[in-house]
């Protein structure tokens, strides 16, 4: 048995292989690291759906790897957040964060949104070749996340720089060491904060735990990373893919230029041809379950391919082709069920702010190099360009 997904070809395009193997089965068994372990990988979008909402696929990582023994040294704050947890301690853990990303919340940043993104095209050099993810993609979503948690200005490029080197493929060590340094940073700043409290989230969360809420210590630093990371991971892969989408398609491009509020209308159909999450986080099955006319044993991994399965043409015909007229508002590039993502409100809002004034300010915007040139980032877990070139 082979994994696929491994072949050198796969980062750069992955969708032939996730098209080929949902039409053999759209659940299947794949080697898991060394040692002859097996996951399954699931590619299809009913059987995604289905997994993502299925109580019997736990996300309780601490329970899975107990007594497996393994080199690992990830700091528990990363190794163990919320999204790695079962109801009812995820119930109550998501309940404290959910607030922030509410509609309401998001407006109330959209100004500070606004302002950010216009700081960051002043920059753009015009007639010259620049990278549009160091340029915007990443930048962005860090400053955001930051302001709303209270992270200070002069801090801000160390939380950028330890939240790339947490989804580095294949240096465990590099990823380990971020975790501490990033659990690290995040217990020193609620330190500060318990001492000159403000009115950010992270304070909101402090507050909580001193409060009624009985957050443990090691449950504020966990959620605060989580945020951090989570926070501006995703939407620095969905700006990248989605420029880079509507720059592979003229026609789709001219009509946002033409139509620029029709910006928010589009977000869901970008998301769904280019998940910026191309796998969801670890699932094991806590029982024997079939899925998709496959039997998965208990205490096994299940991958669950969102990329892929926003590609199933079961459920959106000619999926390889993007439209923006299609109805794609059940994509499932934030997940599904109570793992849905919280920040997905946020992330929409800083894309439709970011495309709106890109296609205003920068109608010409092309790439600059050709597309069999373009690096993405070799990870399983994100769907992201490593770099965009292009040409204003």
């Amino acid at each position: 048995m082979t994994d696929p997904t491994q072949d050198p070809r796969f980062a750069q395009d992955p969708y032939p292989t996730y098209a080929a193997m949902r039409s053999t089965c759209p659940v299947q068994p794949v080697p898991a690291g060394s040692g002859g372990r097996t996951s399954y990988l699931v590619t299809g979008y009913a059987e995604a759906r289905e997994a993502l909402s299925d109580a019997r696929l736990s996300k309780d990582t601490a329970a899975f790897f107990a007594g497996k023994g393994t080199q690992r040294r990830l700091h528990p704050a990363v190794a163990h957040t919320m999204l790695a947890s079962d109801p009812p301690q995820h119930t109550r853990l998501r309940k404290l964060v959910t607030k922030a990303f509410t509609t309401g919340a998001v407006t109330e940043l959209r100004p500070f949104i606004a302002q950010v993104t216009e700081e960051l095209l002043d920059q753009w050099p015009v007639g010259e070749q620049f990278d549009f993810v160091a340029g915007l993609a990443v930048p962005l979503p860090v400053l955001v996340i930051c302001e709303l948690l209270g992270v200070p200005e002069g801090d801000r490029s160390d939380i950028q720089r330890w939240s790339a080197k947490l989804f580095t493929a294949g240096r465990p060590d590099v990823v380990d060491a971020a975790s501490h340094s990033m659990a690290g940073y995040m217990t020193s700043l609620i330190a500060a904060k318990r001492l000159s409290p403000g009115t950010s989230l992270l304070d909101r969360l402090i507050s909580a735990r001193d409060g009624d809420d009985h957050l443990s210590e090691e449950e504020l630093v966990s959620l605060a990373v989580l945020l951090l990371v989570a926070g501006h991971e995703t939407t620095t892969n969905f700006l990248g893919n989605a420029v880079l989408a509507l720059l592979q398609h003229p026609a789709q491009l001219h009509r946002l230029r033409e139509n620029p509020d029709d910006v928010p209308a589009v977000l869901d159909e970008l998301l769904r041809f280019e998940s910026p999450v191309s796998t969801a986080t670890f699932r094991f099955t806590t029982e024997a379950v079939r899925l998709g006319g496959t039997d998965i044993p208990a205490g096994v991994p299940v991958l669950v391919a969102l990329g892929a399965a926003n590609r199933d043409p079961r459920r959106f015909p000619s999926p390889d082709i993007l439209d923006l007229e299609r109805d794609t508002a059940a994509h499932l590039s934030f997940g599904h069920g109570i793992h849905r993502c919280v920040g997905a409100p946020l992330a929409k809002a800083e894309a439709e702010i970011a495309l709106r004034m890109i296609l205003t300010r920068f109608p010409e915007v092309r790439l600059a190099v050709p597309l069999d040139r373009l690096a993405w980032r070799h990870t399983r877990l994100v769907r992201g360009l490593a770099s965009l070139p292009v040409l204003v």
